[in-house]
């Protein structure tokens, strides 16, 4: 591990002792969903901070960031229908579609109590998509989104090829196979793409083992992961078609060096809608990991700026 990293892993440490502790519990959603969820809950909340994972991740991949934030906001993160210890319904009861995730996240707001007046949402890779379709349906979801690193448009030149490849078949079949039949080098490289081991950053061994925990069920994470692609299209279409109709103020983060979904997706995002874009110099396609006091750091500027 790098010195960067090893002065991120050892500032969040020494802000952990001084953090609010958390609640982990489930909240029942709607009739198919329950959702397993934390939340930190300050005396005197600034405001409150939803975070929503991608893949391969779980709540867990919050921890750091909202040890960091939690002594001044509310802080909540859930686990994605599909992943972590959230429900996991067939996949003709639920399609793990983005847009049926935006109806999810709209039935946690809702089911929590939470303020949508005072809701920062911050969401990456397959949880962005659906806050923003969220958004287009409901324009007071919150007081501001933040998304990065994931794919708003159908853009296949931005794209790693093997993410590409689950959007349509025969392809999708082959690479849901290889994802479930590779279950534990997926979650040991994912997060690290083709970095060479000295630009390995640490990674909690509670996130770690959550993951592995997580991954297995009638519906795996892999499996979870294929249905959300094969509608991706689809969605990506609707909301490309739709987005000059966002109300809530959007901010674009995005890691300089993500090699899944390049910088120039968010670029596009950003320069179409006229939208605030930061570029994290070094980082990569989970900043929230890789450098979790920068991201926080990046999250506070944007929630009280």
């Amino acid at each position: 591990m790098n010195q960067n990293n090893m002065n991120e892993a050892e500032a969040a440490k020494k802000d952990l002792a001084s953090s609010s502790k958390m609640e982990i519990g489930e909240l029942q959603v709607s009739s198919d969903i329950k959702l397993r969820h934390m939340v930190y809950r300050p005396a005197h909340p600034k405001a409150t901070v939803l975070f929503l994972h991608g893949f391969p991740e779980s709540m867990y991949a919050w921890m750091p960031i909202a040890e960091l934030l939690s002594s001044d906001y509310e802080v909540h993160a859930f686990d994605w229908p599909g992943y972590g210890q959230s429900s996991r319904p067939s996949a003709d009861r639920f399609s793990y579609a983005p847009i049926d995730y935006a109806e999810v996240l709209e039935q946690y707001i809702r089911a929590s109590g939470i303020d949508s007046s005072k809701l920062v949402i911050y969401a990456t890779d397959i949880g962005a998509l659906p806050a923003l379709l969220a958004a287009l349906e409901q324009p007071d979801i919150a007081r501001k989104i933040i998304v990065g690193d994931f794919a708003p448009f159908n853009r296949p030149q931005y794209m790693w090829g093997n993410l590409v490849a689950l959007k349509s078949k025969p392809s999708s079949d082959v690479a849901r196979a290889a994802l479930n039949q590779t279950r534990d080098e997926v979650l040991a490289n994912a997060f690290f793409f083709d970095d060479p081991a000295e630009e390995r950053y640490m990674l909690p061994q509670e996130f770690k083992d959550d993951i592995a925990k997580g991954w297995d069920g009638d519906i795996t994470a892999a499996d979870a992961f294929y249905h959300y692609y094969s509608h991706f299209t689809r969605d990506q279409d609707y909301f490309e078609a739709n987005m000059s109709k966002l109300n809530v103020p959007v901010k674009v983060v995005w890691g300089e060096k993500d090699n899944y979904i390049k910088k120039e997706m968010g670029v596009e995002l950003a320069e179409r809608n006229n939208l605030n874009l930061t570029i994290l110099p070094s980082l990569g396609h989970y900043p929230h990991l890789q450098a979790p006091k920068q991201t926080a750091d990046e999250l506070r500027a944007e929630i009280e700026g």
